[in-house]
């Protein structure tokens, strides 16, 4: 896989983060600035990950959702719960033939993190890390994770198996943090 190429697939219907392609750049796991390697780069679920990071139950706001047939597409944001501050951005593309119809429907309901219900639900999963971005962050980005233009963070490309067959594509990228804390 070119994560490059995965990276403008997951961008292509939403017109406003089509250019992140331009912003992103294929690093090393090993080459990932700490604490941005201890969030991304694992086969965990982002949502536990960014839970015990920010110490902090996390909430889901949607941003735009998609469904054509058993495709799920959507844009969130993820955030510290009761506050708005946006931890995360992601955009993810789930085949819900791979789940039970409550599952199914509870992943529709926008209410709870992606990786919340899939654990909760013991559906049999592992998370095979595609590739990590180094994002320089363009308007549209710096608008979903509240903050401003050019600023650097780390996303990755990952995709979820959930009983043997690849389901969910994502796009995660945490909120970039103030330069102190990747010198740990």
């Amino acid at each position: 896989m070119n994560p490059l190429d995965e990276l403008k697939k997951l961008t292509s219907t939403y017109p406003e983060l089509r250019g992140l392609v331009n912003q992103a750049e294929h690093v090393p796991s090993a080459m990932t600035p700490e604490p941005y390697r201890l969030m991304l780069v694992h086969d965990q679920h982002m949502t536990v990950t960014m839970e015990s990071y920010h110490q902090s139950p996390i909430d889901l706001r949607i941003l735009d959702k998609q469904l054509e047939g058993d495709i799920y597409s959507r844009r969130i944001q993820l955030l510290k719960s009761g506050t708005e501050d946006v931890v995360q951005f992601g955009i993810v593309r789930f085949n819900l033939n791979y789940v039970t119809a409550v599952v199914r429907d509870e992943i529709l309901s926008g209410e709870i993190p992606l990786g919340r219900i899939l654990i909760d639900h013991n559906v049999l999963r592992h998370i095979d890390l595609g590739a990590i971005l180094r994002i320089t962050t363009d308007p549209a980005l710096a608008k979903h994770l509240q903050t401003q233009p050019n600023q650097v963070t780390f996303g990755r490309l990952a995709t979820i198996f959930c009983n043997n067959a690849p389901a969910v594509d994502l796009l995660e990228i945490p909120a970039p943090l103030p330069e102190d804390s990747t010198k740990l």
